[in-house]
């Protein structure tokens, strides 16, 4: 299984909206409306009253969507939204950057969010969530956004498989980000040690599972940690059209790794 850390692959907005321009557009046009009435876009239910947000979500009134799915694309909209308002740069820890995170906490002076909003990209098909008895989904990665009110808010996105159209995504319950300290060290599941894989066989080959809620909240706040106690180790990439397999993202990214070069 291919555990890819080197180069940010296609996103869940690029999956979603594939036309980069349009998709573009569409969220600056959410951003100019926003301004224009007065409403804070990071606020999901001011987002929802937007009227261009909803002649977007309108579009997705087949008689074979529910309720629940527009939720959960109204949720993507509003974080990729405020993904590109922010810059649209993805985040990539390298594998290695990774377990040694799920091993412990960095010792960090400072704990910032890199950016009001963003994405988290993890290396693909290192970490899994159960959606039914019998299937695992991998998680590609999360978004984050943070309120005005000191709120953050973050989407888990998983189910993006090569040869395999579309995507899921699941809202992590929202958290203070002044509480993210004691996510660093904290223990979230009830039963067995944060992170260990629920997926057959995962174990063999070193693979995490989220399942408690917490689990995503304490390793972006580790993330955050590894940030600020090793502001150097960060490797600032582009979009380069011959990296095919996988795909590559046309966004910018910054890698983090162990040690920089």
């Amino acid at each position: 299984m291919s555990l890819h850390d080197a180069y940010a692959r296609t996103t869940p907005i690029e999956v979603a909206f594939p036309d980069g321009g349009a998709a573009a557009e569409l969220f600056e046009s959410f951003d100019r409306e926003a301004r224009t009435a007065g409403t804070d876009l990071r606020d999901l239910a001011a987002f929802m009253q937007i009227a261009s947000v909803g002649n977007a979500l309108r579009e997705l009134r087949a008689p074979d969507v529910g309720g629940e799915a527009i939720h959960r694309y109204a949720v993507l909209l509003h974080q990729s939204t405020l993904f590109h308002r922010a810059g649209g740069v993805v985040h990539l820890p390298t594998a290695g950057v990774i377990r040694y995170l799920v091993d412990g906490a960095p010792d960090a002076d400072e704990l910032d969010v890199p950016a009001p909003a963003g994405y988290l990209q993890l290396p693909r098909h290192l970490f899994w969530v159960q959606v039914e008895a019998e299937r695992h989904e991998s998680v590609d990665g999360l978004f984050w956004s943070l309120g005005q009110d000191g709120a953050l808010d973050l989407l888990l996105a998983q189910g993006l498989l090569g040869g395999r159209p579309g995507l899921s995504v699941a809202p992590v319950a929202q958290a203070l980000w002044s509480e993210a300290r004691q996510w660093l060290d904290a223990s979230v599941r009830e039963e067995g040690p944060d992170f260990a894989t629920t997926l057959p066989g995962g174990e063999l080959e070193g693979l995490y599972s989220f399942v408690a809620a917490g689990e995503p909240l304490k390793l972006f706040a580790r993330v955050c940690a590894f940030l600020g106690a090793f502001p150097d180790a960060v490797e600032a990439g582009e979009y380069d059209p011959a990296r095919i397999d996988p795909k590559a993202s046309r966004y910018s990214f910054q890698r983090l790794v162990l040690e920089t070069r």
